[in-house]
């Protein structure tokens, strides 16, 4: 999508992506290695009552469904950062993710050359169950050449991949 679709109120689903127990004890012994992560045994003995992802496994795949599927052929520059990050609840091996991103803000910088969006990124698993909450900002290029979405112009409530 390019900066000037993504308009305040905007709606853009992303996903289904399906989380495996493999990847989430692979990510847990390189960037989070907790037992209730990396040792199903000990994950069935904590409060947790069985394996979850880390919380930083859950906000890639939030990443990994916004690169995919929604900022391809953007003039997305990267962001300065979030505001909140929430887990309300844990993601469990076999569960089905999808995004959902509102588009809360949308401005132009002072220079001119930048695309600021403020936006909130919901996570939910098979049951709606909420799994992340995020609000960030992200930043696009406004003066490259215009660029085609992916969807070939603005529709509501967004593209739906899968």
């Amino acid at each position: 999508m390019v900066y000037r679709e993504l308009t305040p109120g905007r709606i853009i689903q992303g996903g289904p992506r399906v989380v495996t127990e493999r990847e989430i004890v692979e990510f847990a012994e390189r960037y989070d290695p907790q037992p209730f992560h990396t040792d199903p045994k000990a994950a069935a003995a904590s409060r947790w009552n069985g394996l979850i992802a880390s919380g930083w496994m859950t906000c890639a795949i939030a990443m990994e469904l916004v690169a995919r599927d929604i900022l391809p052929g953007s003039e997305s520059t990267g962001s300065p950062g979030v505001e909140a990050i929430e887990w309300p609840a844990p993601v469990r091996p076999g569960d089905r993710l999808e995004l959902t991103v509102t588009v809360l803000e949308s401005r132009i910088s002072s220079s001119g050359k930048t695309g600021i969006v403020r936006w909130r990124w919901e996570l939910h698993n098979q049951h709606r169950t909420l799994v992340l909450r995020l609000v960030g900002t992200s930043f696009f290029d406004v003066t490259a050449p215009s660029v085609t979405s992916r969807s070939g112009g603005p529709t509501e409530p967004g593209p739906k991949a899968g």
